[in-house]
C-alpha cells in the first residue's frame, strides 16, 4: 500500500493510513489487488475513510475493485464514484495474455504476434471522495508506480528551481507546481487513466508492424501461409480489444454525463479547476477514441488482408484452369483427327496413300498454331505480372 498527501505545491508519500487530513490537502491510497482483498487492509481503509469522510465504501463496490474479470464502467452514489478501468498495458509473462474468451482476462495464452500475447487488460478500480481517492491496481502496477514517480520528481524538480530564484519567481514556480499537480482526487484519476490509455498508443507502432507482417505473408503468392491458427487467434485478441475500448469508452462517457450533475463551484478558483477538469476528461475520451479507431482499423486490416489472400487464391486458381483449358483446347483437334484416322475401317480416304501422313501432320500443326495464336490474341495466354 502507497498512500500519498498531496496539496498544491507538496507531495509526501507515507506507508500508514493518517487519522486527519492537512488543510488544502487529498489523498491517493494505491493498494494492489491481492493486498486489498486481505480483510485486514479493507478494515484499515474503511477506518480510514470512515475518519476522513464520515463514510465507507459499499460492500458491493468492494467487490466490484477486486473483481479481476470485471469491464469497465461506472456507478456512483451521493457521497462519492466508482470506476473501474481495464487497461490496455505491456504486461509481463507473469500476467494473463489477452484472449477472446467470455471471461475478462482468463485463459491461457494463445498464437498470434508476439504484441498481442503482451497486452494485459487486467482492470483497475477508483473510488473518487471529495478529497481522497482510493485505487486498487494489479500487482506490481507500473501504471501507478511511475506515475507516483512523475508526482514525486515533479514536486523536487520544482523545488530545487525555486531554492534558486527570487521571491517574485518563487511565487510563480508555486503556481507552475500546482499546475502541474493534481487538483484533487478526480483531476488525479484522469491522469492516472490518460496515462493508462497513453501507454496503449505507444504500443500501437509496434503492433502495425507486425500486423503488417503478416499482412504481406498473406498477400504474398510465392509464400504458403500455414498459420491459420495463429491468425484466427489474432483476430479473435483484436475483436476482444475492441470490446475493453468500447467499455472503456462507455465507463468514460458515464463519467463525463456525472460530472455534468455535480455541484457548481462557488469560488473563481473551483470554477477553473472544474472547467479544467472538464476539459480533461473530454481529452481522455478522445483518446479513448483514438484507441478504438487503432484497434478497429487494425481488426479491419487484419480481415481485408485474409480476404485479399483468399482471391489471390483464387486468382492463382483461375490462372492455372485456364491455363489447362487452353492447352485441352488446342490439343483437341489434334486428338479429333488422330481419333477419326484410327478407326478400324478398310476403306478410308488417304489411308493408303504414301505421303498422307506427312499432309495430316501438317494439318494438325497448323490448327495448333492457328489455335494458340487465336488464344494469345485473346490474351488467355498472357502472363500475369507478379
Amino acid at each position: 500500500m502507497r498512500v500519498f498527501t498531496i496539496n498544491s505545491s507538496a507531495v509526501t508519500e507515507s506507508n500508514e493510513l493518517p487519522g486527519h487530513l492537512p488543510d488544502n490537502s487529498f489523498l491517493w491510497i494505491a493498494c494492489a489487488r491481492q493486498e486489498f482483498e486481505a480483510a485486514q487492509v479493507q478494515a484499515q481503509v474503511q477506518a480510514c475513510l470512515q475518519a476522513l469522510c464520515g463514510l465507507q465504501l459499499v460492500d458491493l463496490h468492494i467487490a466490484d475493485l477486486i473483481n479481476n474479470h470485471l469491464p469497465s464502467h461506472f456507478d456512483f452514489t451521493s457521497q462519492y464514484d466508482v470506476l473501474v478501468f481495464r487497461r490496455l498495458a505491456a504486461g509481463s509473462a507473469e500476467r494473463q495474455a489477452v484472449t477472446a474468451l467470455p471471461a475478462h482476462g482468463a485463459g491461457n495464452p494463445r498464437g498470434g504476434p508476439p504484441i498481442l500475447k503482451r497486452i494485459d487488460t487486467s482492470p483497475v478500480g477508483f473510488a473518487v471522495f471529495d478529497r481522497v481517492l482510493v485505487t486498487v491496481h494489479p500487482t506490481d502496477c507500473a501504471v501507478r508506480d511511475s506515475f507516483a514517480t512523475r508526482l514525486l520528481n515533479s514536486v523536487s524538480t520544482d523545488s530545487r528551481t525555486r531554492d534558486t530564484r527570487t521571491t517574485d519567481s518563487r511565487t510563480t514556480d508555486t503556481r507552475t507546481a500546482g499546475a502541474r499537480l493534481p487538483t484533487g482526487p478526480a483531476d488525479l484519476m484522469l491522469r492516472i487513466i490518460n496515462q493508462m490509455v497513453d501507454g496503449f498508443l505507444e504500443l500501437r507502432r509496434e503492433l502495425t508492424r507486425q500486423l503488417d507482417h503478416w499482412e504481406s505473408e498473406l498477400i504474398n503468392p510465392r509464400t504458403r501461409f500455414n498459420n491459420w491458427r495463429s491468425l484466427l487467434d489474432s483476430r479473435r485478441s483484436l475483436h476482444y480489444l475492441d470490446e475493453v475500448c468500447e467499455d472503456q469508452r462507455s465507463a468514460v462517457q458515464d463519467w463525463n454525463e456525472s460530472l455534468k450533475t455535480w455541484p457548481q463551484p462557488q469560488t473563481p478558483a473551483h470554477v477553473r479547476d472544474r472547467e479544467l477538469l472538464h476539459v480533461r476528461s473530454r481529452d481522455v475520451l478522445e483518446h479513448i477514441e483514438r484507441v478504438v479507431h487503432h484497434v478497429r482499423r487494425l481488426e479491419q486490416s487484419a480481415e481485408t488482408a485474409v480476404q485479399i489472400h483468399f482471391s489471390v487464391q483464387g486468382s492463382r486458381t483461375n490462372d492455372i484452369m485456364r491455363t489447362l483449358t487452353v492447352l485441352t483446347a488446342i490439343f483437341l483437334p489434334m486428338n479429333l483427327i488422330t481419333g477419326f484416322f484410327g478407326m478400324n475401317f478398310e476403306f478410308m480416304p488417304l489411308i493408303h496413300q504414301q505421303g498422307a501422313f506427312w499432309w495430316i501432320l501438317g494439318v494438325m500443326v497448323t490448327v495448333a498454331v492457328t489455335t494458340v495464336v487465336f488464344f494469345w490474341r485473346k490474351r488467355y495466354l498472357a502472363s500475369s505480372g507478379r
